[in-house]
């Protein structure tokens, strides 16, 4: 490849220190393919930390440097809210409370997450759990895709953007690092690092990790959040070519409560709260709200009386929100022959987490039969031990989700000569998804005996266990893949010619009566001769339909999804790219399950997959100095799924809502005009809209009612966000702030306010609002310690501005204000790193 060759030989001279490192993408395959050019084709990799890529596809990284400057142990998720585009808001400050995050208007089930090739979305609902990620000391970079996947990628989510993040690999000296934090809210975490260095005479080296924190919530009178995490890599290099073998492993422990999610209503006569008629603060010393703790469970049980519950433990702000996530992943990379590369990265997941809930049980009956019925657990027998089966008894009943995901992600490279190389790959990914809903006992605090119920389940007066929903869910996806690589103009011209073609099965099992088609179900159990009387006496719905009982469904979804890109660099310095990618998001098994409610064979038990049609065409500028990119974009939409009245059947369900049109500008530029002062500004704006109006319902003439959505908005998404961050040392001092404007979002699909009794509560988007964080590091080296040790202010929100964080958007108002979290306030920490 004369080009590269040429060029390599121009930058021999060039420090190493400027020299390009890879923009990772997801698997080692893909990070194979594009190191060849992106590293050999360019000079520079970052300023001060912040990359744009040399690719036709529009791209983000962030490294190491500006990963460290974050509050401790924040999620990645929160760091790349630099990211044009991207829009992240944070439950707290610390990262270990969850989030919200949507790029260019896709919300985080169309945003494909991905460690390390491992795919990270929930294999049921595509969900997003930010306070799940890697402890941000052992993140290298973090690579976000602004509007395309790469031709591996094992996704069946991703309409949208893609982020990745890849882990360090360890290092080849021997190396030790602690650090310890604290600040508001009783903050306290430690983090330690080992590092080998090379223990055998072959080259393997390896890291061992470890961390704990934990915090109060910043809102009311009760809730702590609890973290631990473990990791640990080993890497054996072969030979010198580049190929190497790892296994890494990673396991994450949280123990939360949910806390400052309230209703999006400013009704002054109105209390704060979490509770159905509280409302969200107008100050921010409202901020502070009570809830009922502590408290005790009722325990007087008088025989022959109607015994109820006094809502002791029943709050939202108490329910736990536990999960136990981890993985194994492997990597590997041989060369086979000169110009023939083979890549294979294995993978395997474990979740088990819920959302915690109470159900008041009922001791009696229900017509004859026990069971988890209308919504409610009848036990048949005596709950509370005073001789009757008359009362009501709290108990926990939160939805219970267990995963066991394998997959592989493998690439086969071929440099057909110097100038044009293609690879081709498979994918494989097999998640097993149980879903249940066991009961679980309360002490007389309201507190929970075990946050799982699933592991000490209840049983009615027959023996069986009694569970809200119960079903099993196999997520299969089996791909192949091929793309071709060509540099033609003496490597001034690149070309990338991809498709992808997925094929995805959904092997899904109700042991449940379907009631509704939102997802009720009424639960005996899997073969339980309960379901055979029940059958006889409920054999239709309300609506005369007939009744779905305890099946199975297979459904499977393929296409073909073609990537295509062009880069051309009329010097080494500027370079213009464009990139069409066509997207695809399979329907979730929470809306393949509402659709239970339908026959099998009619067209409302399967619903169509959302696509999207992407479309960037940008322009760079990389020196040593500046790395900037400004893109413009467009996203054709089709199929997007969501909740909407469907006028054969009469009712609200899942289905398809037409073409959704978006466009918009994103652009940044980092500067570094000395070694001891980074700029750095960013900015986006986005445009959406909705195609037609989306029936939602019939007057009493029989004729059609429609939702006015029609050149409206999309929810949930912006129109702009921008900002900037700037960093300058000084001596052993380094201070850096950040500040984002992230403007309005709408609601409903609408775009009309909320309404109640004719009174406007709240408009119809939240307030635009400022985001500044600093931070501020003292390198101790001064005190005759070593380079590597260092002090770290932090704060958060720096101006403790008031803003609505994360909430949940629908096409139109229902009966009531949707729940909105609090955005974090100003958070104060230090932490104290020493390294050797």
């Amino acid at each position: 490849m004369k080009f590269r060759h040429t060029l390599a030989a121009s930058v021999a001279l060039i420090p190493v220190a400027l020299l390009s490192t890879p923009a990772f993408a997801q698997s080692t395959g893909s990070v194979d393919f594009e190191n060849d050019i992106v590293v050999t084709g360019s000079r520079t990799t970052d300023v001060a930390g912040i990359q744009s890529p040399d690719t036709s596809k529009a791209k983000s990284v962030l490294g190491q440097e500006v990963i460290a400057r974050q509050n401790p142990g924040q999620t990645i998720l929160d760091t790349i809210n630099l990211v044009p585009g991207v829009v992240f808001t944070n439950n707290d400050a610390y990262g270990s409370s969850g989030g919200q995050l949507s790029i260019r208007g896709f919300s985080e089930d169309r945003i494909s997450l991905t460690f390390d090739g491992v795919p990270l979305n929930d294999s049921g609902n595509y969900a997003i759990y930010s306070n799940q990620q890697l402890d941000p000391e052992l993140i290298e970079q973090v690579n976000v895709n602004l509007g395309t996947t790469d031709v591996d990628s094992p996704t069946a989510a991703a309409t949208g953007s893609t982020v990745n993040y890849r882990t360090m690999v360890p290092t080849e000296d021997f190396g030790v690092k602690v650090s310890g934090s604290a600040g508001e809210y009783k903050f306290f975490r430690i983090f330690g690092l080992v590092n080998t260095g090379e223990f055998t005479p072959f080259g393997t080296r390896a890291f061992f990790s470890a961390s704990t924190a934990s915090n109060d919530n910043p809102f009311n009178n009760y809730g702590r959040v609890r973290k631990k995490q473990f990791n640990a890599r080993v890497w054996q290099p072969i030979g010198d070519n580049g190929d190497f073998v790892s296994v890494a492993g990673h396991y994450n422990v949280n123990r939360n409560n949910f806390f400052g999610s309230v209703p999006l209503r400013l009704d002054p006569d109105l209390n704060v709260g979490s509770g159905r008629n509280d409302r969200f603060p107008i100050t921010k010393d409202e901020r502070e709200y009570l809830i009922n703790y502590p408290c005790t469970v009722s325990t007087v049980a008088t025989p022959g009386e109607e015994d109820l519950t006094n809502g002791c433990g029943t709050e939202f702000d108490r329910r736990y929100n536990p999960s136990n996530t981890g993985n194994i992943r492997g990597a590997s990379r041989f060369t086979l022959t000169d110009g023939l590369v083979l890549t294979v990265d294995p993978s395997y997941q474990y979740v088990k987490a819920n959302g915690g809930g109470t159900v008041n049980a009922r001791e009696r009956l229900s017509n004859g039969l026990s069971g988890y019925i209308g919504g409610r657990p009848y036990f048949g027998m005596d709950l509370n031990g005073d001789g009757d089966l008359l009362d009501e008894v709290t108990m926990l009943a939160p939805s219970q989700t267990r995963t066991d995901r394998y997959g592989v992600i493998a690439n086969l490279r071929w440099d057909i000569n110097e100038a044009h190389t293609v690879r081709v790959g498979f994918t494989y990914d097999r998640a097993r998804h149980r879903q249940t809903g066991q009961v679980g006992l309360l002490q007389y605090n309201g507190e929970p005996f075990d946050v799982f119920p699933m592991d000490d389940p209840q049983v009615d007066v027959s023996g069986a266990v009694l569970q809200k929903r119960d079903r099993l869910s196999y997520a299969i996806l089996s791909q192949v893949s091929g793309e071709y690589r060509g540099e033609f103009l003496d490597g001034a011209l690149v070309t990338t010619l991809g498709i992808r073609a997925p094929f995805f099965k959904r092997d899904l099992n109700n042991y449940c009566f379907t009631t509704s088609d939102t997802g009720f179900v009424d639960c005996f159990g899997k073969d339980d001769p309960r379901n055979a009387l029940y059958a006889t006496a409920n054999p239709t719905n309300s609506d005369g339909s007939v009744r779905q009982g305890p099946q199975q469904r297979v459904l499977k979804y393929d296409d073909v999804l073609p990537n295509v890109g062009l880069l051309f660099k009329p010097s080494n310095q500027v370079s213009i790219f464009a990139n069409y990618s066509k997207g695809l998001q399979v329907p979730g098994t929470d809306a393949l399950y509402n659709a239970f409610y339908f026959d099998a064979d009619t067209p409302s038990a399967r619903p169509e997959p959302e696509t999207t049609d992407n479309f960037d065409l940008g322009v760079r500028y990389r020196t040593g100095k500046v790395q900037a990119q400004v893109s413009g974009w467009f996203t054709k939409y089709d199929n997007r799924l969501a909740s909407a009245y469907d006028p054969v059947t009469d009712r609200n369900l899942y289905r398809n809502l037409g073409r959704v049109d978006k466009y918009g500008i994103d652009g940044s530029v980092a500067w570094q005009p000395v070694p001891e002062l980074a700029l750095y500004v960013f900015g986006s704006y986005l445009k959406s809209k909705i195609k037609d109006d989306v029936q939602a319902g019939v007057d009493g003439n029989g004729d059609p009612v429609f939702t006015p959505t029609a050149g409206k908005r999309e929810s949930g998404a912006p129109a702009y966000t921008f900002g900037g961050s700037a960093r300058g040392t000084l001596g052993p001092v380094e201070l850096g702030v950040t500040a984002k404007r992230t403007g309005g979002r709408y609601l409903y699909d609408t775009n009309l306010p909320i309404v109640f009794g004719g009174d406007q509560v709240y408009g119809a988007k939240t307030n635009a609002y400022w985001l500044v964080n600093l931070d501020a590091r003292v390198n101790l080296e001064f005190l005759g310690l070593n380079d590597q040790t260092f002090f770290q202010l932090n704060v958060y929100n720096l101006f403790d501005t008031l803003y609505v964080g994360r909430f949940s958007t629908s096409l139109e108002q229902g009966s009531s204000a949707p729940n909105a979290q609090i955005g974090a306030p100003r958070t104060v920490s230090g932490t104290l790193t020493v390294a050797f």
